[in-house]
């Protein structure tokens, strides 16, 4: 039961994800910006089609290899491992999956990541 609820969890922010980043494309110009909050926090809209600080530019079989990887490691270590996760553990993986599912959808659609 508490994977289906991870795993729900995990969804919710894949849409989350998606959401977001559709209000970025229909309301930001490429390389623009919105302040979020006045002279302390805005978004900038850039493509990425790379990972952090766009290294790996243009790799996005790695990205996709690399994401299969950790999929089958995180259902390994969730279902098998000897020391089990804590549930503040397990709902922080789901989370980070979550987005990291989110960024996969983008590269598969766009082939870079809205950031």
């Amino acid at each position: 039961m508490q994977f289906l609820l991870m795993s729900l969890f995990a969804l919710g922010i894949v849409a989350l994800d998606q959401w977001t980043k559709f209000l970025v494309l229909q309301n930001i110009p490429l390389y623009g910006h919105v302040d979020a909050i006045e002279g302390l926090f805005h978004l900038t809209y850039v493509r990425n089609t790379g990972a952090a600080f766009s290294a790996f530019a243009g790799a996005q079989w790695l990205f996709a290899l690399i994401f299969l990887v950790l999929t089958a490691a995180i259902i390994y270590e969730y279902f098998w491992k000897r020391q089990p996760f804590t549930t503040l553990e397990r709902w922080l993986i789901a989370a980070i999956y979550g987005g990291g599912v989110g960024n996969m959808i983008d590269r598969l659609r766009f082939g870079y990541v809205v950031d």
